[in-house]
């Protein structure tokens, strides 16, 4: 089945060529960059690309739409595979958009497979009933999950406790009103990634950094509360503003921006041990690594 490309996966030309991992036929749902244990980092993007197979055409969308937010992170998926390059880990990227299925929530989630995006009616999404839900499920969100496990297992086998940073990016403007922040982290009850992070990119004065805006990141299921807050691992998504990594040099300027800050970051023992924090989301059933 043929790819479509986003203008994310044709940038970054310095990063490292991913790795494409088919499950369950030919389209590939996910995409791995290889990196080594010793970094103690896993870079997670859950909204990389728009990529759509080919038997679900656009989900009856205009290819506009799909090219704007709603069909994927605009520039995360650079800023990823950037970052990866310069700090050697390991990254994992979905190979597919988030309105044939979002795999930053939880498979009970009712906004697992969106019928209407930011004024958008998906067709293709309009009658999917539990059994279409329950298959991209199988096909779609649980391999990139398991793709998620398995570089973490790769790491604790390695005796290497990781944190994980998960890429996303927001929009400039939000229903008429501009948003004033570069970049935020994102972040639930475990502030060891995400405080310090906070800090040192806003040290230097010339950026607005938000702590939980323009989004909470206490949403119960989702990609780290299931990979980081139940494993107990450090974890923290950071948003970048969309039209500041639309293009190839804004992407990998991020990508050098947090590449400065992260490896002082990661030498602090606090991030590669494995804590409980919670949630406040409610009690979490803890998944022992």
């Amino acid at each position: 089945m043929m790819l479509r490309r986003t203008p994310d996966e044709n940038a970054a030309e310095s990063a490292p060529a991913p790795a494409a991992v088919a499950e369950g036929g030919d389209y590939a749902p996910f995409e791995r960059i290889a990196g080594a244990a010793e970094s103690g980092l896993i870079l997670l993007c859950d909204h990389a690309s728009n990529a759509l197979p080919a038997e679900y055409g656009d989900l009856g969308l205009p290819r506009a739409e799909l090219e704007r937010h709603i069909g994927y992170d605009i520039g995360a998926a650079g800023v990823t595979r950037a970052l990866a390059a310069r700090m050697g880990c390991p990254a994992v990227l979905t190979h597919f958009s988030r309105l044939l299925i979002d795999p930053n929530r939880g498979e009970d989630d009712p906004t697992l497979v969106m019928r209407l995006s930011d004024g958008a009616v998906v067709p293709g999404n309009r009658h999917v009933d539990d059994a279409e839900i329950a298959r991209r499920i199988a096909r779609f969100h649980r391999p990139y999950h398991r793709a998620i496990e398995a570089e973490i297992a790769r790491m604790l086998a390695a005796g290497v406790v990781p944190a994980l940073l998960s890429v996303h990016s927001f929009t400039p403007v939000w229903r008429g009103v501009p948003r004033p922040w570069h970049a935020a982290l994102l972040w639930d009850l475990d502030p060891r990634l995400a405080r310090p992070l906070i800090e040192a990119l806003a040290a230097p004065g010339d950026l607005v950094v938000g702590d939980n805006e323009p989004y909470d990141g206490a949403l119960r299921n989702d990609c780290l509360f299931r990979h980081g807050t139940a494993r107990g691992l450090p974890h923290a998504l950071i948003e970048i503003r969309q039209d500041l990594i639309a293009a190839p040099d804004g992407q990998t300027g991020w990508a050098d921006r947090l590449a400065a800050v992260l490896p002082a970051l990661l030498a602090q023992p606090e991030l590669h041990r494995v804590s409980a924090f919670g949630s406040r989301t409610g009690p979490v059933a803890p998944i022992f690594t």
